[in-house]
């Protein structure tokens, strides 16, 4: 669809800007950095939530793809309206409109998961076809009219002009240029509905989303989140990824879906692996005297995830808005912010606090797995 068929078509008259709320009180910044995982997104709600909690952190910036390009915008609403209050309430108003849009779908839990308490949806006949067809069907065949619940729903919870007038912090959102395949991260004075969702267009089940004339697919592709915007476009040296898509997962899948997962993970990590890297490589640089330290930053990495509570969670629970499965995964984010502050707040403005180095070695064997909260 067309930029201009949108119902928030790009900027409007700006709202006036507003000062920063940033106090002494604040005595750490940290830019977030937000990946996209569907309903596992409601993990970062919870993250979000501690975060904007504690009065002494500032939030530079954020970016996101896909479900972490949606808690980036309403966020930035939320801030603009009334500070971290503002965020934290509007967040909590959006993965609600969330779980009420889901009672409507026909992809819900069978009577023996809801039975044994399993949040997962792959017993679930109607998610099972759909679930096939999609693997078979062009969304241009059976939905040529690019029917998206989803992008209502955000159209309606999001008040785009918001977000582009918070100059309080930050915000990157990044899509994937199907004609090049790269990257393109929008900054927030360009920000409108069509690029949440072109950040958020799984090519299976939506039409490409046009921007400018280019047509663009989830920002996972290329960025799950993007990194590199921090690098020039924040005050902060510190970037707090919040982690959804488990890196390391061991033994080899089985199953056909198991095997399909484990095959998107790779996938929607590889860009934030390469970008990691990156990142390690100009430390090494920088701590070894072989570049300026005035021309390139010396940045500080950490990872908020849990990963023994998110990997037992089955791919398809991704797809249920369930409130109750969105209350449990918001629970985990902030009792795993809540431990992760505990640890590693000190370390903000110091140092890094997970070894990227040894996500790299020894083939990710659990001996040298990088130190993050695991809740």
């Amino acid at each position: 669809m067309a930029d201009d068929a949108a119902p928030d078509a790009g900027p409007t008259r700006p709202l006036p800007p507003r000062a920063s709320r940033r106090s002494g009180r604040h005595v750490k910044s940290v830019n977030l950095a937000l990946q996209g995982g569907g309903a596992h997104g409601a993990f970062t709600w919870g993250v979000l939530d501690r975060l904007f909690e504690d009065d002494r952190i500032w939030i530079d910036a954020l970016s996101g793809t896909s479900a972490g390009a949606m808690n980036a915008v309403v966020a930035a609403q939320g801030m603009y309206e009334d500070g971290a209050d503002g965020a934290r309430r509007r967040l909590a108003e959006f993965w609600e409109a969330v779980s009420r849009a889901g009672r409507t779908s026909p992809i819900r839990r069978s009577p023996v998961a809801r039975a044994t308490g399993d949040w997962s949806l792959k017993t679930s006949l109607s998610y099972l076809f759909f679930d096939a067809f999609s693997r078979l069907a062009s969304p241009y065949d059976v939905n040529p009219f690019d029917i998206n619940p989803l992008r209502d729903l955000v159209g309606g919870m999001v008040d785009f002009d918001k977000v582009r007038a918070c100059l309080d912090m930050g915000v990157f959102l990044g899509a994937t240029n199907v004609e090049t395949g790269r990257a393109r991260v929008f900054r927030r004075d360009e920000i409108t509905l069509d690029v949440v969702m072109a950040s958020a267009c799984l090519p299976t089940l939506y039409h490409a989303v046009e921007i400018d004339g280019s047509p663009y697919w989830d920002g996972g592709f290329m960025g799950n989140p993007p990194l590199y915007p921090f690098f020039d476009g924040s005050p902060s040296n510190d970037i707090v990824i919040v982690q959804i898509n488990p890196v390391f997962r061991e033994g080899a899948p089985r199953t056909a879906q198991d095997i399909q997962n484990r095959m998107n993970e790779i996938t929607f990590n590889s860009a934030l692996l390469h970008e990691l890297r990156a990142i390690d490589f100009v430390t090494r640089l920088l701590e070894a005297g072989k570049l300026d330290p005035a021309e390139y930053k010396l940045m500080r990495m950490h990872i908020i995830t849990s990963r023994k509570r998110m990997r037992r969670l089955d791919a398809s629970s991704k797809l249920n808005a369930e409130w109750p499965f969105l209350r449990h995964l918001f629970d985990i984010g902030r009792d795993t912010a809540s431990q992760w502050l505990d640890a590693h707040f000190d370390d903000l403005g110091e140092r890094s606090s997970v070894d990227i180095r040894a996500m790299f070695q020894g083939a990710g064997s659990a001996s040298r797995r990088p130190a993050a909260a695991t809740g």
